[in-house]
């Protein structure tokens, strides 16, 4: 009983603000936001920043003469995904979504990859899209349990267990 005081007096003056918290830091000055008149933005031209993407759509990724048969189930679960430096993991599930099957990635650190809500499967070509339904990468499948293919930005990419 002594001991369940000692704790509830020592939490009491924790609470209370005692002599062990420090000053509250005084507020940072920022600068202020400047104002004017921007030029309209030209549709056409390309943006900042952007990456260019192929049109994997229209122009996709030749099979390569290794590629193996794959069915929607072998697809199904956990994988680990690696393009351009980024590892981080991929989900598949048979959930009906536009275009194909939902998926969905998880630390994941490219906005493409980071992006990818469907997978689909086109022959022995697996297809990862965005949540617009666009094409993201078209992979094969090289050895059981692992899949090589290309981004829309050119990138590499692997899907394997």
């Amino acid at each position: 009983m002594v001991l369940g005081l000692v704790v509830l007096a020592a939490g009491c003056q924790r609470l209370s603000g005692g002599r062990n918290y420090a000053e509250p830091l005084p507020a940072t000055p920022t600068t202020p936001v400047g104002a004017g008149t921007l030029a309209p933005l030209d549709p056409n031209a390309p943006q900042a920043g952007t990456i260019s993407q192929t049109d994997l759509a229209n122009n996709p990724v030749t099979a390569p003469t290794n590629a193996q048969e794959v069915g929607r189930t072998d697809l199904l679960g956990g994988w680990k995904l690696a393009s351009g430096g980024d590892n981080c993991m991929a989900f598949m599930t048979l959930t009906s979504w536009s275009g194909g099957y939902r998926a969905n990635t998880r630390g994941c650190a490219t906005p493409v990859l980071s992006g990818i809500a469907a997978w689909d499967l086109n022959g022995k070509q697996v297809v990862l899209k965005d949540g617009s339904g666009l094409i993201v990468a078209q992979l094969y499948s090289s050895a059981p349990g692992k899949f090589d293919g290309q981004t829309a930005t050119g990138a590499p990419i692997s899907l394997y267990r």
